[in-house]
């Protein structure tokens, strides 16, 4: 098969099928996957859409003046204003490489925003010397992962980046940005005690693995995999290590790193009652999960899944191909809380904490793109108990998901900003 049939193949997969995946595994616990539908569906909701044309859309901030602040993957932050009209591009932002997954991704306040005009986000920088720029999907796969594990290692092709900056008083510019830390570019969420908590995907250029793991385990040698594997990082909003991190007493594992063992963690909040992380791993060929990220844990990737590697990568066409060893499941790796086979293409997470939908509160939604819906969770403690599919008629890739400050529910839908509101 020749490479450019393999990447055609490729990405059709990933984008497109969701039927054509795994057989689905047996869960740990019951619940743990396919929960009923609520006995009591949602009532009837509104729809608005706020503004159109967002190509690559991935985040959105509320601004304290009524506007929004959405990042665009090529690597642009724009305004969107309550009329619904969109801004220029932001000015100031640095270079961004935008590439198979990779671009510019969450943007977040900080708690103090009012008076300090301070954000964080998280992008894809392209190597020294290399302009910012849109680049084919084969430029990150199909010419990375059938490369020698030895020549990748002297690949460059940009850095994952953590970032802060001051946005401008007149909304139109990024001043004295400065980079926090790099190898995670996902999502952002800022824990009870005022730390960053950052998700990052799979480095899998920088170790011996694919795209969408492997046939062998790494227990000869874990530390590869709490330093290259996705994880979740712990710093300071000055970018200073916290003296509590779970790995500074071992030399050979980074020392900003929470947690690890993650695929594409494209999803993320805090618990609003035990002000745990929750984070969506967005799986390969089936295997989506939700997990609790705790302190110096591990999250089983690529050792471990309850997904398959993707049937399009195999070139000798094999199906089904196990990750790992095949496991599912072991018992020095966390268990998810949930988990999705086939894949939904799971992005954005929110707890509903508003009073605009009562029957929501305590909810958890999730953008499914592939699944081309929301997601609302009902939850008992740390268990599912029912899942609701919502707009899934308007057959639309849902990004994010995000509660405004008044309670409505706003979501990346396609290029389109769309806002959620009781019917009345």
């Amino acid at each position: 098969m020749n490479r450019s049939l393999v990447v055609i193949t490729f990405v059709a997969a990933v984008v497109a099928s969701v039927a054509a995946q795994s057989p689905e595994p047996k869960p740990a616990f019951s619940g743990q996957t396919d929960a009923p539908r609520p006995a009591k569906p949602s009532p009837p909701f509104a729809t608005q859409t706020v503004a159109t044309g967002l190509t690559g859309a991935w985040a959105i901030a509320f601004l304290p003046d009524g506007n929004l602040l959405v990042t665009q993957n090529a690597g642009t932050m724009r305004i969107v204003r309550p009329d619904g009209s969109v801004s220029a591009p932001l000015a100031g932002l640095p270079g961004v490489k935008s590439v198979a997954a990779q671009g510019l991704h969450d943007v977040v306040l900080d708690p103090d925003f009012a008076k300090n005009r301070m954000l964080y986000f998280t992008y894809f920088a392209p190597p020294k010397g290399e302009a910012p720029a849109t680049w084919p999907i084969e430029f990150f796969y199909e010419r990375v992962w059938t490369k020698p594990f030895t020549e990748r290692r002297t690949m460059q092709l940009g850095t994952e980046r953590v970032a802060r900056a001051k946005l401008s008083a007149d909304n139109s510019s990024l001043e004295d940005v400065d980079i926090l830390a790099e190898g995670v570019e996902r999502r952002i969420v800022i824990a009870r005690d005022g730390t960053l908590l950052v998700g990052g995907a799979d480095r899998f250029r920088f170790y011996d693995s694919d795209l969408d793991g492997v046939e062998r385990t790494f227990a000869d040698n874990p530390d590869i995999r709490r330093n290259f594997t996705g994880r979740v990082i712990r710093i300071n909003r000055d970018g200073s290590i916290p003296r509590d991190n779970p790995w500074l007493s071992r030399a050979t594992v980074l020392a900003e790193t929470y947690a690890h063992g993650f695929k594409d963690p494209e999803g993320a909040a805090l618990h609003p009652q035990t002000g745990e992380l929750w984070q969506i791993d967005h799986g390969p060929q089936g295997g989506d999960e939700i997990n609790i990220v705790r302190a110096g844990k591990d999250y089983g990737w690529p050792d471990v899944s309850y997904g398959k590697q993707y049937d399009a990568r195999q070139s000798d066409g094999r199906k089904n191909v196990r990750v790992g060893d095949g496991a599912t499941s072991r018992p020095d790796v966390e268990e998810p809380l949930y988990y999705w086979v086939p894949s939904i293409a799971p992005s954005g997470m929110m707890f509903y904490t508003g009073d605009m939908f009562p029957e929501w509160k305590g909810n958890l939604f999730i953008g499914a793109m592939a699944g081309q819906h929301l997601v609302r969770l009902v939850l008992n403690g740390e268990r599912v108990v029912a899942e609701e599919q919502l707009l899934a008629e308007q057959k639309q890739r849902v990004r994010e998901v995000r509660q405004a400050p008044d309670g409505s529910i706003y979501i990346l839908q396609g290029a389109s900003i769309v806002r959620l509101t009781p019917k009345k």
